[in-house]
């Protein structure tokens, strides 16, 4: 019997009760380590990019593209915090005198700054 075209690329089939399917398998990917913007990023390339999100993860880039949206946009929340807190003078000074101040302006520089990178970076 003649060999198909997938048999001579070295590419087997495995039989399903009466029928004989191709093992496919994808291309093993190398895990990097992704954060909490690299998983909000895929959630929501799961509920409303489905497209995008299934040629990354067949194409096996998920992993280096997840892993390279959450470095960028960890560098730009910390870059982003440091700079709030310099227009806001948000010092070490005011860290040693008011503690409470300190944190209260810290948390809202943060959570003001997480807006921006989740409308910049993540949900895009």
């Amino acid at each position: 019997m003649k060999k198909t075209i997938f048999e001579e690329m070295g590419g087997t089939f495995v039989k399903v009760g009466d029928y004989y399917l191709p093992e496919l398998a994808l291309p093993p990917e190398e895990e990097k380590p992704i954060g909490i913007w690299g998983q909000r990023h895929l959630q929501y390339l799961k509920e409303y990019k489905q497209f995008v999100y299934m040629n990354l993860l067949t194409s096996g880039r998920l992993n280096d593209y997840l892993a390279s949206v959450d470095e960028q946009a960890e560098d730009m929340f910390s870059r982003l915090v440091t700079e709030y807190a310099d227009r806001q003078e948000v010092t070490e000074q005011l860290k040693a005198e008011n503690q409470l101040l300190w944190i209260g302006k810290m948390n809202a520089i943060q959570a003001c700054v997480r807006e921006v990178v989740n409308s910049e970076m993540i949900y895009i």
